[in-house]
């Protein structure tokens, strides 16, 4: 049976994937990991310390746990990327590139979470297209973009089986806030309870995309689990 790995496991994502791609494969089936060392009991499950800028920690884990799907949600968030940008470019880009040199040569599927960070100011905000301007301002945007490319190329040029969905702000009580430009909606709530108070950074009348956490993760699930011939993108859909 080949196994799935989820990268940056310990994220905002990766805390409710994990557990729901469990419920349904099997606990031995999924692979956890994250650059954070995590005592054994803790990780309730298997779980491997990986870093994904070094290509061979990869290739590792993939070959001896026989990976088959690779779920890499190790990535600087938006607000996080702007105050490191060349971090995250050598993380965002570089553990990418990593993963998908490690699905090429053991031809697993990779799942890529893109963002509607990738859109930009000329982007047309209602009804978005599928293809359409992508001219980001933000580092983390400028990386979702060359990652959607990147992923586009090595379906196209090396079969790999590439997907990926621009997902927006994501709403979620499992984790704390990770860096996100949208974690305010999360982090309110926290700050609420331990403070009994929140100044929020933006206007009343601003308004940004969300979604429950538990869409998003059905969202990912149902497209990994796609008929591959039925797939017209594999960059991220729009969702």
């Amino acid at each position: 049976m080949r196994r799935i790995l989820v990268t940056g496991a310990l994220g905002q994502i990766g805390s409710e994937l994990v557990p729901a791609l469990r419920e349904r494969h099997g606990a031995d089936a999924v692979i956890a990991s994250d650059l954070r060392m995590v005592p054994p009991a803790a990780a309730r499950g298997a779980y491997e310390h990986l870093d994904c800028t070094q290509p061979q920690q990869i290739l590792e884990v993939v070959r001896r746990h026989e990976i088959g799907a690779v779920y890499h949600l190790a990535a600087l968030l938006s607000a996080v990327a702007e105050e490191k940008p060349h971090g995250a470019w050598d993380l965002n880009m570089g553990g990418l590139y990593n993963v998908l040199e490690a699905a090429r040569q053991y031809r697993c599927q990779v799942f890529f979470p893109s963002s509607i960070g990738a859109f930009g100011p000329s982007t047309p905000r209602d009804r978005t297209p599928q293809l359409t301007i992508q001219r980001p301002i933000t580092m983390y945007g400028i990386t979702k973009v060359a990652g959607e490319l990147l992923c586009d190329y090595y379906a196209g040029r090396f079969g790999v089986d590439a997907r990926g969905l621009r997902l927006p702000g994501l709403v979620s009580h499992t984790a704390p806030p990770g860096g996100g430009t949208t974690d305010y909606a999360v982090e309110i709530f926290y700050q609420a309870l331990r403070y009994r108070h929140y100044a929020c950074f933006l206007g009343a009348d601003t308004r940004l995309d969300m979604m429950y956490m538990p869409d998003a993760i059905r969202a990912m699930m149902q497209l990994m689990a796609a008929d591959a011939e039925r797939l017209r993108f594999r960059n991220a859909y729009n969702v």
